[in-house]
């Protein structure tokens, strides 16, 4: 997966994806994890289509001083070793970045922070310690969290303004389970519980949202470890 980093879509508008900013997303292809509610598995097949580098680019600086930020995501930005040169030129143009990972790199994303190339950092968790390789639909005899919770502290002790956020599956979640995902983030400044919805584009068809009453009961039990814990869009 360690390649050139190429583009793969285009959300030319955005006032959701980047808190209090105007802005425009960048999908790249790849991923290391295969989550089953992923909404952009689309994104980690063979036959992706990428857009040309110079097309995005004359987009970008059209549109600088009208956008104030451009998020990337994925798949997983980090994968690709050369992630810092497309910040870089995306700061160039006077453009705040937003990067959106899932953690599983932490030298990657220390790079980054210490090139002050993020302005500002979400990361999935995906759930507790011991259910995270079944979430992430990885093997558990080979899956490692220590990854993990390095990049976690990293964010936290970066000084750059970051979120961590959870999407809440009925059948990947329990109390315990939510209270074991926002242990690994105690303490944090923002924290997201986000309610799964199925689209076309998730792997695993028999997933289901769950109730907003279960929802509001995991928000309580987050908080008592990150305290400002909210359900996205509430």
């Amino acid at each position: 997966m360690d390649r050139y980093v190429k583009i793969s879509g285009i959300q030319k508008l955005t006032l959701l994806d980047y808190p209090e900013h105007t802005a425009c997303t960048l999908f790249v292809p790849g991923c290391n994890f295969k989550c089953p509610f992923c909404h952009n598995s689309e994104l980690l097949g063979s036959d992706v289509e990428f857009y040309d580098e110079s097309e995005i680019f004359a987009f970008l600086k059209k549109r600088a001083g009208v956008l104030e930020g451009v998020c990337v995501t994925g798949g997983e930005p980090t994968v690709y070793t050369d992630i810092d040169r497309l910040l870089g030129k995306i700061k160039d143009l006077g453009y705040k970045v937003k990067l959106d990972t899932n953690g599983f790199l932490p030298r990657r994303v220390s790079a980054l922070l210490d090139e002050k190339l993020v302005d500002y950092i979400a990361m999935d968790i995906k759930n507790s310690e011991d259910r995270y390789a079944e979430t992430v639909g990885l093997p558990f005899d080979r899956f490692d969290v220590s990854p993990i919770k390095e990049t976690i502290s990293l964010i936290m002790n970066s000084g750059v303004d970051y979120e961590f956020r959870t999407t809440v599956v009925t059948e990947l979640f329990d109390d315990k389970s939510i209270a074991g995902a926002a242990q690994l983030i105690a303490g944090a400044d923002k924290y997201f519980l986000q309610k799964f919805v199925m689209r076309d584009t998730v792997p695993a068809k028999t997933l289901t949202s769950p109730h907003s009453i279960v929802l509001s009961r995991y928000l309580e039990i987050a908080r008592q470890y990150v305290p400002s814990a909210r359900i996205r869009g509430e």
